[in-house]
Parts: structure tokens; C-alpha cells; sequence
């Protein structure tokens, strides 16, 4: 195995350039779009991530020996195309939405500009990373939003593959939980990482109270304990025994929650335990959390649902040629129009327009030449959501790593707080504000 990341790729990426290479038009200047033609679920947001990872594997996105020797033995792409990836650097430019905000239908979410065979062989890459991380994020601000102040913590691992549970660990904390059982996603990203034991904890001792007492033994009375292994009423009464009052706090994995964490939480006022808080997990999603909101609950534990994007596992975009030179070096708008497939061609600058602070709008303004596009001077009202991520092949690397992420995160709870008040429903319908399509002044 290699460390490129250039074959994280599909096969047409490589026939188009190849064929493109042979007639010419691969070097050909061209502008593709990743954007989201429709909300999935009739959510009434969608929340980008997974920029800061793309941009690190773009780093890596190289065509070593091994690759080129793939390429060759299996006859996917001819000589000039051999040479041309031997030497494979994106140099182009890439600008788009920060990670962290939202997005709508129609949002120019990235824009990469290069050659036609600069550009074309990022699709797979650009759509897997975003498309994943942007699914598992919409989700995850969902739960964040109906939690309110009180803390999540992913815990989804054991329910996705490797690599998808590390990095979606990382968009859940963008979009508003406070931490991870995932230890590579606390080393690779610096988030905060938490966890106890299991019910086969408990299992493993003679008794329930044998368990409790070694694990506060271990990790003092600040711990959690997982108190459902048996009977829920014994297991409070054990913990306290065995803890005192101090206990930090227990944990309910089973149950009918709402009354479960009601009885839990007067059994332990009744015990002298005020303190001790109750974290509540078991198959949890934002329409579980929000039914809790009046649950004497302190916070909240999520697994399947978060890292499946709550039932819908893509954000569902799309990556396309949006405008392109011609053969006499002019520039020309192209757009696909398919049934329900369409797109709306020419290079856009995006604004999220503003009244007294709210949003109202998302104002894409469309330009059909390429130097014309239109800046924050063009819309007095409106915050400019497009930023520089890549300038002619250099990767702005502020936007990777554990500081890219808590940026990511700190932007994403600041923009959400503009978002007018239905968009925080949790019901299905339109999008929370309109995408308005303007001519590039």
C-alpha cells in the first residue's frame, strides 16, 4: 500500500482525461461545482464537512509507481496519459463554503478551477469525503439543536467502517457535540474523548456491586455508572452504596426513557445523590432527544443514528462542469439539463442575505464570463459564504487538522444562530430560506 490517495477514485475519472489528453480539450481552463441539488429528508438545512479532511488528501492525491504500474497492466489509460498522472499535481485554485456552515439547494459548496485533466479526476474523491461528512454534520446539528445545553457525545463506532466512524466523529463535533468514544478521532482531530464500560462489565464480576466498586476503585466517584444491567432500582441503590453521593453520574441504556430517567432522578434526590447526573443513551435520534427535552436528563450518549445521518447516509451532491473556454479561448456557461437532473451553469459568488441579523435568502450570483464575479461590495447585505481553500495548487492549511476542526466547529455554531426560528423544526418541509438566483452585477 502506498500513502497517495489518488486511486480513492472511479475508473471514469481516468478515461475521460485520457480521452480528453488525446484530443485536446483536456487542457482546456474549466470551472466544476460541488452543490446539493435538493435537502434530503425535507431537512430545512444542510451543514458542510469533511473540507479540512479533503484538503489533506488532496495533499496525498498523487499517482506513485504502483498506481501507474495498475494503470498500465490493466490498460485504463494509454502512454500520454502515464506521463501526464506521473507528474499529477493539482494546480489549480479551489474556493467554497468554510466547513461549518450551512448550505442550501443550488449552493456552490465548492468550486474548483484548473484545466479540464486538472480538475475532472477530483470528482470521486471531493463527492465521498463531503457527501459523507456533510450527512453525518446535517444530522448531527439536528440532535445538537434539540439537545439544547445539554451535552452529546458520539459514541457510533461500532456501527460504521473504520475510517467512516474516525471521520465521523470529527463532523459530529462540528456540528455541536461536545465529544467522542473514538480515541483515533481525539489523536488525529484533538477532540475530547469519553468513555466507561460496558454492560459486559457488569457481567464480567460475581456481582453488579463487585463491578461498581472496581471501576470506582480505577476511575474514582467521578465516573459514570451503567446502572441497567439488571434491575434499574438496584442498580441506583447499589451505585450509591458503593460510591457515595459524590457519584458523578449514571447512565441508562434501556427502557422507556422519559419514564426511567424521572424515577432514576428521584430515587437518587431521595438517596442525597442531587448531584449526580444522568446521561441517557439507548438508539437515540433528535426526534428521541427532543421528546426528552422535559426528562430530568443532564446529557445524552448517540450511536447509530448519528454516524448513518440519521437515516439518510448521503448529503446526495453532485460534482459538475459549470463553465468552460471554447475553442477560441472564449468562456461559455454549461449547465446539464436533465429531468430533475439539471443544473444552472456560469462561475457564482454565494451570499447568505441578511434583515436585522436573520437570514432571508441565499443570493448566488451568476456570472457567465469567468473575471466578473461579483464580492462582498456588490451585496452590502449579505455575508460572503465563499472563502479561498486552495490558490494555484497551495493548500491554505489552516483549515486542516485539530485547528481546522475547532475553527469548523466555532463557525458553525456562530452561523447557525442566524438562521430564522423554523429552521430549527425538526419536521419534515421546504428549505428555511429560499436560493435566489441573481445576475452577476
Amino acid at each position: 500500500m502506498t500513502g497517495s490517495t489518488a486511486f480513492k477514485t472511479d475508473q471514469y475519472e481516468l478515461t475521460m482525461l485520457d480521452a480528453a489528453l488525446r484530443d485536446g480539450t483536456g487542457s482546456r481552463p474549466c470551472v466544476f461545482e460541488l452543490f446539493s441539488r435538493r435537502l434530503s429528508g425535507g431537512r430545512r438545512f444542510g451543514v458542510v464537512a469533511g473540507t479540512g479532511r479533503l484538503l489533506s488528501l488532496l495533499r496525498d492525491f498523487h499517482f506513485g509507481e504502483e498506481e501507474l504500474r495498475f494503470l498500465r497492466d490493466n490498460r485504463i489509460v494509454d502512454d500520454q496519459a502515464l506521463r501526464y498522472l506521473e507528474n499529477y499535481r493539482f494546480t489549480g485554485t479551489i474556493r467554497g463554503y468554510r466547513e461549518g456552515e450551512l448550505y442550501f439547494p443550488g449552493s456552490p459548496i465548492l468550486t474548483v478551477e484548473g484545466t479540464f485533466a486538472d480538475a475532472v479526476i477530483l470528482e470521486t474523491l471531493a463527492l465521498s469525503v463531503l457527501n459523507h461528512d456533510s450527512a453525518v454534520a446535517t444530522a448531527a446539528s439536528r440532535m445538537s439543536i434539540a439537545s439544547g445545553e445539554r451535552p452529546l457525545a458520539e459514541m457510533g463506532s461500532r456501527r460504521a467502517a473504520e475510517e467512516s466512524a474516525v471521520a465521523a466523529a470529527r463532523a459530529a463535533y462540528i456540528a455541536g457535540f461536545s465529544a467522542t468514544s473514538n480515541l483515533e478521532a481525539g489523536l488525529r482531530w484533538g477532540i475530547p474523548t469519553m468513555g466507561t464500560a460496558a454492560h459486559s462489565w457488569t457481567l464480567l464480576h460475581d456481582s453488579e456491586e463487585d463491578a461498581f466498586r472496581s471501576q470506582v476503585n480505577a476511575l474514582g466517584t467521578s465516573t459514570t455508572l451503567l446502572i441497567d444491567t439488571y434491575d434499574i432500582r438496584r442498580g441506583v441503590e447499589t451505585a450509591i452504596r458503593v460510591a457515595g453521593t459524590d457519584l458523578g453520574g449514571v447512565r441508562i441504556d434501556s427502557g422507556d426513557l422519559p419514564l426511567v430517567a424521572a424515577s432514576v432522578r428521584e430515587q437518587l434526590d431521595e438517596l442525597g445523590a442531587t448531584g449526580t447526573r444522568i446521561t441517557v443513551t439507548s438508539d437515540l435520534d433528535e426526534y428521541a432527544i427532543a421528546a426528552l427535552a422535559a426528562s430530568p436528563v443532564d446529557a445524552y450518549g448517540v450511536g447509530t443514528s448519528v454516524v448513518t445521518g440519521s437515516g439518510y447516509p448521503t448529503a446526495s451532491m453532485v460534482y459538475k462542469l459549470v463553465a468552460r473556454q471554447d475553442a477560441t479561448g472564449s468562456w461559455v456557461s454549461v449547465a446539464k439539463a436533465s429531468q430533475d437532473k439539471g443544473s444552472q451553469g456560469g462561475r457564482k459568488a454565494a451570499f447568505r442575505t441578511l434583515e436585522n441579523g436573520v437570514a432571508v435568502a441565499e443570493t448566488i450570483a451568476v456570472s457567465s464570463g469567468f473575471d466578473e464575479i461579483d464580492t462582498a461590495e456588490e451585496h452590502p447585505g449579505g455575508r460572503p459564504l465563499q472563502v479561498t481553500l486552495v490558490e494555484s495548487g497551495e493548500i491554505d492549511s489552516s483549515y486542516e487538522g485539530p485547528q481546522g476542526t475547532e475553527s469548523a466547529r466555532a463557525h458553525h455554531l456562530r452561523v447557525r444562530e442566524e438562521m430564522p426560528v423554523r429552521a430549527l423544526a425538526l419536521s419534515k418541509s421546504d428549505p428555511a430560506i429560499p436560493t435566489v438566483y441573481v445576475d452577476a452585477r
